[in-house]
């Protein structure tokens, strides 16, 4: 059976800002879902430490009143994020989640921040995978579409209903119900298996990361640098 109709694991974060470096977790949810149907859910309400800027609360409607006073640590949601993941990548279940390399990269930075075991030391050292990104996918899919390609918009052009953006659970069943619509529109990407799809997505990224690169430059920013890493990016001082 194609790789849509069986577990998937849609995930998203709702933060306090756009740096996936610098940012923290405000909010974030693990959605089980199969043949497009929530199976279970894991949802996480943080107190990340920081004021949470009005423009972030404006986006996805948590206060610095109600995180500081509902919210749970930030190192201990961090933390159980990141084991609820990797107990699925230990077994080989796909995570879906919308902009996968935001998303990774952000509670790969609240690990380090909190001195907590990372993704790859919770899985023997190997990176997380199999992920799965309707971001990357779509766009290499049908690369020549004009238009947005933000959740809602992407959503819409599959026929996907997302319930209520920017809350982490609907997020994260909108990426999972969103990659099985992009599987069953383009047969080439059903057909391939996880971890092939894993890989594929790795040098999909990496292609779009360097066109963009080249055309930012070509219109006068010529130092402009776009980072194709996938699904996992991490500071300079950090990669090995």
């Amino acid at each position: 059976m194609a790789w849509h109709r069986e577990l998937l694991i849609g995930f998203d974060l709702e933060t306090t800002g756009t740096d996936p470096h610098e940012a923290r977790i405000v909010t974030g949810a693990v959605i089980e879902v199969r043949g497009g149907q929530p199976q279970g859910r894991r949802e996480w309400l943080a107190d990340p430490g920081v004021e949470i800027p009005a423009d972030a609360v404006a986006v996805h409607g948590i206060s610095n009143e109600r995180a500081s006073a509902e919210g749970r640590p930030a190192d201990q949601v961090a933390d159980a994020i990141a084991d609820v993941l990797t107990t699925y990548w230990k077994t080989g279940v796909p995570v879906v989640a919308y902009n996968a390399a935001f998303d990774l990269s952000l509670l790969s930075a609240e690990l380090r921040r909190h001195g907590l075991p990372s993704l790859r030391d919770r899985l023997g050292g190997l990176d997380p995978a199999p992920v799965i990104d309707p971001y990357t996918i779509d766009r290499w899919a049908d690369r020549y579409r004009r238009g947005k390609r933000n959740l809602e918009a992407v959503c819409a052009e599959y026929g996907v209903v997302l319930d209520a953006a920017h809350d982490a659970a609907a997020d994260a069943l909108a990426a999972a119900r969103l990659a099985c619509a992009i599987a069953e529109r383009h047969p080439k990407v059903a057909a391939l298996g996880p971890a092939e799809l894993h890989r594929r997505q790795i040098e999909w990224y990496a292609d779009w990361a360097a066109d963009f690169q080249s055309f930012l430059r070509r219109k006068g920013d010529p130092e402009a640098v776009v980072d194709g890493t996938w699904p996992l990016r991490e500071p300079a001082e950090h990669r090995v």
